[in-house]
């Protein structure tokens, strides 16, 4: 296979982007991930992906070190910017803890990227920079045009929907006065099999409802897509020419009631929660202009199944 090209992975250990790097070398690509410490037990994963040895190398590098995150970039044509804070439970200081690295750690890689020539950047966003926006018409389908409230985000301290909006607001904004090439990618729920050993925060929501047994819980519509078809977006969006501006990137719209159901049929011997308090619903988003550009994905059931397996792999799940 011919070789596609170099490009760098942001924060290459993390969940989505373990999958990119995975992707990228089957495809052909020459692969630069930075990680914090390439010697870390945490990242051993990505050195026994196929085409590793040959095709990936590691940088360590973090979002706020611009030179070494320009090293990282020498050479590419395109960049993947998945690295983002999640947070804990609770934040004790939201600004210094997530907007800031969100924010700054965005900021550092585009201006890395501008000065490393890159002619593309894929930039990882969220549906959560979409979706808390009290103002959007009622029962209309939330489309790229919809961008979540700050003001509403932060009155209502949901800082990693501020975080990501205001982090994906600022890499447009500095697209538009540099004239570098910048995408987005906005994901809603994650899930699907682990390739890294640590859990990341998507994942414990499905992990938590088989294993912990809650005595309640909302019966929200969860928005949910496979990791592996998110990489696959991203992708998309970095070798179609056509591909510009936010794709927001959903596939199965399911309440939680209807989602332990469909576990308990196939696993039927886990610790559901039993009682469902009803919320409001809320409006669907739309991954149209995604699927215009070829995008698709696979079914809910496959996920969910291939979730719970690598869970179980990796001893996460009896």
């Amino acid at each position: 296979m011919a070789e596609k090209g170099r490009v760098c992975v942001t924060g290459a250990g993390g969940y989505i982007a373990s999958w990119v790097v995975k992707l990228l070398l089957s495809k052909g690509y020459i692969v630069h991930g930075t990680v914090r410490d390439p010697s870390d037990e945490k990242n051993a994963h990505l050195k026994k992906l196929e085409k590793a040895s040959e095709n990936l190398k590691l940088f360590k590098a973090d979002l706020l070190e611009y030179e070494a995150l320009c090293s990282a970039f020498e050479g590419c044509d395109g960049v993947f910017h998945t690295a983002s804070p999640v947070p804990p439970t609770t934040v004790a200081n939201p600004e210094v803890e997530l907007m800031e690295p969100a924010v700054k750690g965005t900021l550092n890689v585009l201006k890395a990227c501008a000065e490393a020539k890159v002619k593309r950047v894929v930039v990882v966003s969220s549906g959560a920079a979409v979706d808390m926006n009290p103002r959007w018409p009622k029962g209309k389908v939330k489309d790229e045009a919809c961008w979540s409230d700050k003001e509403y985000c932060r009155a209502t301290k949901n800082w990693y929907c501020l975080s990501k909006t205001e982090a994906e607001s600022a890499a447009f904004e500095y697209a538009q006065t540099s004239g570098l090439d910048v995408v987005t990618v906005c994901p809603t729920l994650v899930l699907g099999p682990i390739l890294q050993s640590t859990i990341n925060a998507s994942s414990l929501v499905l992990i938590k409802i088989l294993k912990e047994g809650y005595k309640t819980l909302e019966n929200k519509l969860r928005m949910i897509v496979d990791v592996r078809d998110v990489a696959e977006a991203l992708l998309i969006a970095y070798e179609k020419p056509e591909a510009e501006g936010r794709h927001i990137c959903t596939a199965h719209m399911i309440k939680v009631r209807d989602l332990v159901e469909k576990l308990r049929s196939i696993y039927p011997n886990y610790n559901y929660p039993k009682n469902f308090t009803e919320v409001e619903e809320v409006e669907n988003l739309s991954s149209e202009k995604l699927q215009k550009l070829g995008w698709s994905y696979r079914p809910l059931e496959e996920t969910l199944v291939d979730s719970i397996k690598s869970y179980k792999e990796a001893g996460i799940l009896d």
